[in-house]
C-alpha cells in the first residue's frame, strides 16, 4: 500500500522503479517482477534498477498471519531488510526501512519517543523490531521510519480507512475499539514527508505517524462524519473481546517531535489528511489505483 502510493506521488517528479510479484500489470511506472524472497534478490534489484534510493516497503503485515507463519515473518520482516540494508550499503545506496509503531507494548502512561525501549507484544512487532536492530547494525546511514498510516490500495482492503468506509457505505455495522489508541497520517502524506526525509540526508530512527492520536473507534467516526455516513453503525468495544490471535497494544502514541524538528517544519494534521483522503474518493483516486492491477 506504501509502495504504491509512493510511486503515485512521486512519479511526476523522480523516475520509480517498482519491486513486485506480479500483481501490477499496468502501472504508469517501470516495474521489476522479482520475489523478495529468491536468494540474492536484493543484487538483482540494485543490478539492474542502480537506483538513488532504495525504500523498503515489503513486509508481512497481517498480525494474525505472522502468528501462524512466523518463518515467513522473520524472512520478510527481519532478513529481507538486513539483507537491502547491506546491499545499499555495498553500493553506497541511501536505504529508508519502513518500520512500525507496534514495536511498543502500550503499556507507558502518554506518547512514546524514540529513545524509549520498545517491548514487542507478537510476532509481527518483533519480527518489526529485529528488522530496525538488522538494519541499523549492517548499515549505519540506514534511515528507519516507524509509520502508521491509511489510504486507498491496490485491493480496497489493507487499510482501517477503507474497512469503515467500504462497510458504512454498504449499510454493515461494524465494531471499533475504544481502548486502542494510535496515531493515523495518510498514506500520500507518509510519501511525501518519507521524500523530504531522505533529501534532508536523516539516518537512524524517526516516528512517521499522525500528529494527533485518537482511538480506533473514533478514527471511524471521523470517517462516518467526513463522508456523512451513519456513525450509529459503529458499536464501541474493547480490544479485549475481539476474538484477535495476536496480540495488540493499547496505546501507540508516538512523539513526532524528532521528526518535525529535523524537518525544521509541522507535520499535517489530522483533518488535512481526512480531507485529502476524502477528496481522492470524489476524484476516482481508488479506481485508478485499483486499475494498475487490470490488463
Amino acid at each position: 500500500m506504501l509502495g504504491l502510493n509512493f510511486a503515485q506521488e512521486m512519479m511526476d517528479r523522480h523516475e520509480i522503479i517498482a519491486v513486485d510479484r506480479g500483481k501490477l500489470v499496468s502501472a504508469p511506472f517501470t516495474v521489476l517482477k522479482q520475489d523478495l524472497l529468491d536468494p540474492r534478490a536484493e543484487d538483482t534489484i540494485l543490478d539492474s534498477a542502480q537506483p538513488d534510493w532504495l525504500i523498503n516497503c515489503a513486509a508481512l503485515a497481517d498480525l494474525d498471519a505472522c502468528e501462524n507463519n512466523p518463518e515467513l515473518a522473520k524472512l520478510l520482516n527481519t532478513d529481507l531488510p538486513r539483507r537491502l540494508a547491506r546491499a545499499c550499503k555495498t553500493r553506497n545506496i541511501p536505504f529508508v526501512h519502513i518500520s512500525t509503531d507496534a514495536v511498543f507494548d502500550g503499556e507507558k502512561d502518554g506518547f512514546y519517543t524514540e529513545e524509549d525501549k520498545p517491548n514487542p507484544l507478537g510476532i509481527y512487532a518483533r519480527t518489526k523490531l529485529e528488522g530496525e536492530w538488522a538494519v541499523l547494525t549492517e548499515n549505519s546511514k540506514a534511515l528507519v521510519a516507524r509509520v502508521n498510516f491509511y489510504g486507498w490500495s491496490l485491493g480496497g482492503r489493507r487499510s482501517l480507512a477503507e474497512f469503515f468506509f467500504h462497510n458504512l457505505s454498504n449499510n454493515k455495522s461494524m465494531s471499533g475499539f475504544t481502548d486502542v489508541v494510535f496515531c493515523p497520517m495518510l498514506v500520500n502524506d507518509t510519501s511525501r514527508i518519507l521524500a523530504r526525509m531522505v533529501k534532508r540526508g536523516l539516518s537512524g530512527l524517526y516516528h512517521l505517524v499522525g500528529t494527533q492520536a485518537m482511538s480506533k473507534y473514533q478514527f471511524g467516526v471521523e470517517i462516518a462524519r467526513k463522508f456523512s455516513l451513519r456513525e450509529s453503525e459503529i458499536t464501541p468495544k474493547s480490544i479485549s473481546f475481539s476474538g484477535l490471535l495476536a496480540r495488540r497494544a493499547n496505546n501507540l502514541w508516538l512523539s513526532t517531535h524528532k521528526l518535525s524538528t529535523a524537518l525544521a517544519e509541522d507535520l499535517p494534521d489530522f483533518s488535512t489528511g481526512l480531507n485529502e483522503f476524502y477528496t481522492q474518493n470524489q476524484q476516482g483516486y481508488p479506481q485508478k489505483i485499483r486499475s494498475y492491477a487490470q490488463v
